[in-house]
């Protein structure tokens, strides 16, 4: 049961954030997906509805803590990013809290350059 209501309250929060967290081709939106075992990130034109740049664990033999994944994916992230000519995002942080893992990821972004 809690478990349930714990999965509810972030789908709640996820819901609030995307309502008023939006992409477009000059700003687009940065979403972060943090599992267990993987980090994933992409940069969205919601306007669109494309995936302009992203980067993932998935399928890469990445080694270390799950902060030093999320920072590496924050670092590659921001790269294709840049490569893309973009230079600010919004961030949508999926109804997680900022803090941890996904203030790796940031942190490590914004080192690079990326602007949010």
């Amino acid at each position: 049961m809690a478990e349930n209501k714990k999965l509810l309250n972030r789908a709640l929060r996820k819901n609030r954030v995307r309502a008023k967290v939006s992409g477009t081709a000059e700003r687009p939106r940065l979403t972060v997906t943090i599992s267990n075992m993987h980090v994933s990130a992409q940069l969205i034109d919601d306007a669109a509805g494309k995936t302009l740049a992203a980067a993932t664990t998935v399928g890469t033999k990445a080694k270390g803590t799950m902060s030093e994944k999320c920072a590496t994916i924050g670092t590659e992230i921001a790269k294709k990013a840049k490569k893309s000519k973009i230079s600010a995002v919004v961030f949508d942080r999926n109804g997680r809290q900022y803090a941890g893992r996904l203030k790796a990821l940031a942190d490590a972004a914004r080192q690079e350059g990326l602007e949010f």
